[in-house]
């Protein structure tokens, strides 16, 4: 990958080394640093704070002890996540061995968090640290805050599933994931990615952990068997020039893929490996894509029925058809 460009004060650039690197090689790095040091706060703006404390569901991110991203997603009534002030939040959730997230998290870790209302298609993203993990909330302090646009996003509104069952065991799946798993990812219309900037404690201020969402019509994540176990390609699309997640596989090439049931409530967490791709030859696959992101699986759990939630059909993002017609990608 071509190097970034240094900038003359690198401590106050909001991005770290990996997302200066992409912004530069796409021709962004200055526009980037002028606009970053605007967008990216160190607390929550008030309509990100009415937004986190009215959703039923939240999107957490954070590793492993050996390194490896993981994305979650928690639920519960409307107000579960809460922000005392603009620079901490307080979640209504427990510890849990099942959840590859919450059974690991403790004092000082960096996490990711994304609020999402599908139906409105708002969402925000903010990077803290926990500040402390105790039976009934999880406390987080602000690093990072920033918005992002309504891009990509399936239309869809929760209710609470009629008759809801007690969550059934999880189910750990190798590199080859099984039928069920490869089918709910070749089906899925939208995905969660948790990324790093680094597997290490202590990170700057634009360093840490992130999970963001992508969005597509069913079946744009193509999943391969191979001799390696199951390989997952997925389109990057224009976006916010951030490149927050694709910057932080440039520095710790591994991601934690999120694939939600929105029938049943279940939940699919994968760590694979990750590798960005360029060209039109692998973008042709997906009218409109910039890049694509090519994931080899580690490892995977299922875990069903977890949620309350039972979403409605999906209305498709708007952009999806605007990129059909634009025809196979020129890149």
């Amino acid at each position: 990958m071509t190097p970034a460009t240094p900038i003359e004060d690198p401590v106050a650039d909001v991005f770290h080394p990996g997302e200066q690197a992409m912004q530069a090689r796409v021709g962004m790095r200055e526009r980037m640093a002028a606009m970053g040091a605007v967008v990216m706060r160190d607390h929550m703006p008030d309509q990100h704070r009415e937004l986190f404390e009215k959703l039923p569901t939240l999107l957490l991110g954070a590793l492993d002890a050996q390194g490896q991203p993981w994305a979650t997603q928690l639920a519960g009534p409307p107000g579960f996540a809460h922000t005392p002030d603009a620079r901490h939040m307080q979640i209504a959730t427990a510890p849990d061995a099942a959840d590859p997230v919450l059974s690991q998290l403790a004092p000082g870790d960096a996490v990711g968090v994304l609020g999402l209302e599908p139906h409105t298609r708002r969402r925000n993203r903010m990077n803290g640290r926990v500040t402390s993990f105790g039976d009934q909330c999880l406390s987080v302090q602000v690093t990072q805050s920033f918005g992002n646009c309504p891009k990509y996003i399936q239309a869809r509104q929760p209710g609470l599933r009629p008759a809801p069952r007690p969550p059934g065991p999880p189910q750990w799946l190798g590199a080859d994931l099984d039928a069920a798993a490869i089918a709910r990812v070749r089906q899925s219309d939208t995905l969660f990615i948790a990324s790093a900037s680094a597997p290490r404690p202590g990170a700057a201020r634009g360093e840490g952990v992130d999970v963001s969402h992508r969005g597509g019509e069913p079946g744009f994540v193509q999943a391969l068997q191979t001799d390696h176990g199951v390989v997952l390609s997925l389109p990057d699309y224009p976006g916010n020039q951030f490149f927050n997640t694709l910057g932080n596989l440039t520095q710790h090439p591994m991601a934690g893929l999120l694939v939600v049931d929105y029938e049943e409530g279940g939940l699919l967490h994968i760590a694979a490996r990750a590798e960005v791709l360029w060209g039109a030859t692998a973008c042709a696959p997906w009218p409109g894509a910039q890049r694509v992101l090519q994931l080899t699986v580690q490892r995977a759990v299922w875990r069903p029925q977890v949620l309350p939630w039972r979403w409605t059909p999906p209305v498709a993002a708007p952009q999806f058809r605007a990129m059909r017609a634009q025809g196979p990608a020129s890149v």
